[in-house]
């Protein structure tokens, strides 16, 4: 199935919105990964350990996919920019917060918050993406936010690491703050309201639920977004165990891990921008068919060289890499053909869920490769398979295809 020549929301230039979008999108990677180099530094500062430190992390995640189910449903009832202005305002409060904190406890209680109003920004970011153009056109701009999540692991530690050096681990939180307080009014300047008039009546608990609920019954919805779900689980387990199976059992000099951690994230970015450009000529579900082969045969090619017992580091970075860089054609169709299927005015509330299923399943899947202790690569391997494998099921089951077709096509 070929696509329009012409793609009338999007262009063949980035618009200045979605640019506005992507810098959105980057408040989750880069409060994540930025303080990451400063762990043994907040830990001696605030008397404490570094594996205490980290429970901040684990906090933050938490934080991510509880926040994502609220921000939804406001961002449905009042308007895409009034629910940004009130995470975002929380967001620099908390940030804050952590910057002047003296206990790693309160550090924390700050971290949550920090997480609860940042996902305002991600959640809000796809909504308006449906709100703005059609799944032709939604696929492309999801490909394009994609450059955020392949950069952001390689560039945030790199300048959490020179912040620490100028201004302390203080510093890094400052500099989130700062950077929350540009959204907000590039937000305010550049970024127009794109919920419809027709807004849910009610942020009742029972109502929110009640569109949850409708959510998971629509049944191409919710295919479309456990597929994606289920591939970017995959990436979870991969970032959990990959240095031990690296570093410990294929012998990668630690120092040299962040090359190769590297090498894959560029692999994300460069197949998400060829996806874009595949967009101009063929329909989503085109591309999602015909790559959602690849994270499975790369999952089975590192289960045979774990099985084998062979120390091929190139068997295994070739299926490693493979997986990773397939995710940049599966996440952005699969985004786009979701939330197609789902009226404006529910938007948030679909977002909402896809982004949790995503956090739930990748929570599961990191899980079980750090509980799973064997002295080989099998836990990752295995892992990873199960998720392309379910994802690949998913997407062949029997009405998906014709369901896509019947996608809603309104901006």
């Amino acid at each position: 199935m070929q696509a329009s020549q012409s793609d009338s929301a999007l262009g063949r230039r980035v618009p200045a919105w979605l640019w506005l979008l992507g810098a959105l999108t980057a408040i989750g990677p880069l409060s994540i990964d930025m303080y990451l180099p400063g762990f043994p530094a907040i830990a001696d500062s605030l008397g404490s350990s570094v594996a205490n430190v980290q429970l901040t992390l684990a906090v933050f995640l938490i934080g991510m996919g509880l926040g994502q189910l609220v921000h939804g449903p406001l961002s449905d009832h009042i308007g895409r920019k009034p629910a940004l202005y009130i995470g975002l305002m929380i967001y620099v409060a908390a940030s804050v917060g952590c910057a002047l904190t003296h206990d790693v406890g309160a550090l924390a209680i700050w971290r949550f918050l920090q997480a609860l109003g940042g996902s305002a920004a991600t959640v809000i970011s796809r909504a308006v993406v449906r709100d703005r153009t059609t799944a032709q056109e939604g696929a492309r701009a999801f490909s394009l936010l994609m450059l955020v999540m392949g950069l952001a692991p390689i560039l945030a530690p790199l300048l959490g690491g020179w912040v620490l050096v100028v201004a302390g681990w203080r510093g890094i939180f400052w500099l989130l703050a700062a950077f929350g307080v540009t959204l907000l009014i590039a937000v305010r300047l550049w970024l127009r309201e794109t919920a419809p008039r027709e807004r849910s009546a009610s942020l009742g608990p029972g109502e929110v639920l009640r569109g949850y609920a409708a959510l998971i019954r629509n049944r191409p919805f919710l295919i479309h977004a456990l597929c994606g779900a289920l591939a970017f689980a995959g990436m979870f387990a991969y970032i959990a165990a990959s240095p031990h199976v690296l570093i410990e059992l294929y012998g990668v000099p630690a120092q040299h891990f962040g090359w190769l951690f590297g090498l894959n994230a560029l692999g994300l970015i460069g197949a998400s921008q060829v996806n874009a450009r595949l967009l101009h000529y063929w329909a989503p579900e085109t591309i999602l068919l015909r790559s959602i082969w690849f994270p499975l045969l790369a999952g089975l090619l590192m289960l045979v060289t774990a099985l084998s017992g062979s120390r091929s580091l190139v068997l295994m970075m070739l299926g490693l890499f493979g997986f990773i860089a397939s995710l940049g054609f599966i996440g952005p169709n699969t985004t786009a053909l979701a939330l197609a299927q789902v009226e404006r005015a529910e938007a948030g509330s679909a977002s909402a869920l896809m982004g949790t299923l995503q956090f739930l399943l990748g929570t599961a899947a990191a899980t079980l490769v750090s509980l799973w202790h064997v002295p080989s690569a099998l836990p990752l391997a295995g892992a990873m398979l199960v998720c392309a494998a379910g994802a690949f099921g998913l997407h062949r089951l029997r009405g998906v295809s014709k369901a896509s077709g019947l996608a809603k096509e309104e901006g």
